[in-house]
């Protein structure tokens, strides 16, 4: 599914970027196994799918292909849409799977370039909205129709309808060969083996990935009573600006269950950095896949053993029409760390996916800068990747000068921003872009004043700094969100650090 998607897309994001992910799910909606694409994708497709099968039922036919991309139907933000296929058999009624893509559009509308508003405190402000829309009626595109929703957003104050539909419709077109794809393989799965035997096998991945989480709660349950004689571990870590996120684990040892209570972390923000239940689910679903010491796919059996509290109202559950651009991108991965500092996987890595986005009426470009690993007990961190929750590439520079009004300057590591240690944290990157043409820019960063911290006596990386060179050598902080109007000449600097594990020099091991 993820070869066609790239093969039959356009657009940058998708066919250079890899920002797409494709997965199978079961009858009733949940994650049965994925290509290795992106986490924060993942998770929250499953939220997706289930929504639709909750809401639609049995008004699912075959020949229909659903659109979605509200958080309140399991959307992660609104530019990936997720493009679901159900798939029937001849003389079953309902579903018996579902496959689906979610790709990342540059542009879908809303109040700047690239649909990644700095400062959006609506859902509205983001781009075009779509809850359970039939982009795939009885096998016909509605391309009138999805038209018309990509161009809805300018009837909002201060918005714009999508600055590139020419791109939308095509990727749209590619996500739904893709599905076909997908569905074509595994009918012939069907086929093969019949419905039954390919449903149970659906199944026994399932539990054999629940199986797994139980063992290594188990085993961290273990460990952690002889050390300590305790089985809740807890942690915290915090926005820029200022905002909590808590987290205490109960653990079951006998069960091999554990309890992810969310209770104390700080309310809805007047921002964008509010994230939908389903993005706090992915990174917890990631997490857990990441500690589990056997090679299994990652499906909803990951969460079976585990009970999720996150508060109403908070900034990992916030109101339906909170914006939410931010939460995908840059609280998912202070998610990550913030369960892996609880249990002392790995220190702090960049804990920001570094969104720049630039364009014009005409055109929208977006892209993700990479940082630094986290270290942990036995390994240096990485320098210069993207980390956890995102899992891209970034757009080459014959490409990226060759499509847009841009010159590639720099893009280097950062040295020594991963910071001292007996295992060093991975450093950073320097990415310096020229901009040729007029545009609007628009950063969407974190950790720019809290730095990625370091555990047990190990240094606190290096914050990430954005900076905007002016002419006459003025230069600008543009600080961690922003979004401004520049002229041909202007160059933006984006510095990137990270973190590391253990004792530095001359320093002793702590234990905690």
């Amino acid at each position: 599914m993820g070869r066609v998607l790239q093969r039959t897309s356009i657009s940058t994001n998708i066919k250079e970027r890899l920002d797409f992910s494709c997965a199978v799910f079961g009858p009733d909606g949940g994650l049965v196994s994925n290509a290795p694409h992106i986490p924060v994708h993942l998770g929250a497709m499953q939220e997706t799918v289930q929504y639709q099968v909750r809401s639609l039922g049995n008004k699912l036919k075959e020949g229909d292909v659903i659109l979605s991309n509200h958080p309140c139907a399991g959307g992660s933000h609104l530019p990936d849409l997720t493009v679901i296929t159900p798939v029937f058999r001849k003389g079953v009624s309902s579903p018996v799977f579902f496959v689906a893509s979610r790709g990342h559009h540059a542009d879908i509308g809303g109040i700047t370039p690239g649909s990644m508003p700095p400062h959006s405190t609506s859902l509205q402000q983001e781009g075009a909205v779509f809850t359970s829309f039939k982009l795939v009626t009885g096998g016909v595109f509605q391309e009138e129709a999805v038209t018309e929703a990509l161009m809805a957003p300018a009837q909002y104050p201060g918005c714009s309808g999508t600055r590139n539909l020419h791109d939308n419709l095509s990727d749209l077109r590619a996500q739904v060969a893709a599905n076909q794809r997908g569905s074509q393989l595994v009918g012939e799965l069907i086929d093969s083996y019949g419905l039954a035997v390919v449903q149970a096998y659906m199944g026994y991945i399932q539990s054999n990935a629940e199986l797994a989480v139980r063992d290594m709660l188990r085993d961290f349950a273990r460990r952690r009573r002889q050390e300590t004689g305790s089985l809740e571990v807890e942690s915290e870590d915090f926005m820029d600006d200022g905002t909590p996120i808590r987290l205490r684990v109960q653990i079951n040892e006998e069960e091999g269950s554990a309890v992810f209570d969310f209770t104390g972390t700080g309310t809805e923000v007047w921002g964008n950095c509010n994230a939908p239940r389903a993005i706090t689910l992915s990174a917890l679903i990631y997490c857990l896949r990441c500690m589990v010491g056997q090679d299994i796919p990652l499906n909803q059996g990951c969460l079976a053993p585990i009970n999720v509290i996150i508060p109403p109202g908070s900034i990992l559950q916030p109101s339906q029409n909170a914006a939410v651009v931010g939460g995908n991108v840059l609280t998912s991965q202070r998610v990550v760390d913030v369960i892996f500092k609880a249990f002392e996987v790995c220190a702090a890595s960049q804990g920001c996916m570094n969104n720049i986005s630039f364009g014009s009426e005409k055109i929208g470009y977006y892209e993700t800068v990479a940082g630094g690993a986290g270290a942990g007990p036995g390994w240096n961190g990485r320098s210069g990747v993207h980390t956890h929750m995102t899992n891209t590439r970034i757009t080459d520079p014959e490409i990226l000068e060759k499509r847009y009004p841009v010159v590639l300057e720099q893009f280097s590591l950062r040295p020594g921003s991963g910071g001292a240690g007996k295992y060093r944290g991975g450093d950073g990157v320097i990415r310096k872009l020229l901009f040729r043409n007029k545009v609007v820019l628009s950063v969407l960063t974190e950790r720019r004043s809290t730095r990625p911290y370091g555990l047990r006596g190990g240094d606190d990386g290096v914050a990430g700094l954005n900076l905007l060179h002016r002419a006459k050598g003025r230069v600008l902080n543009l600080g961690a969100k922003t979004s401004v109007s520049l002229e041909p000449g202007v160059r933006l600097r984006e510095d990137r650090q990270t973190r590391k594990w253990g004792e530095r020099r001359g320093k002793t091991l702590s234990k905690g």
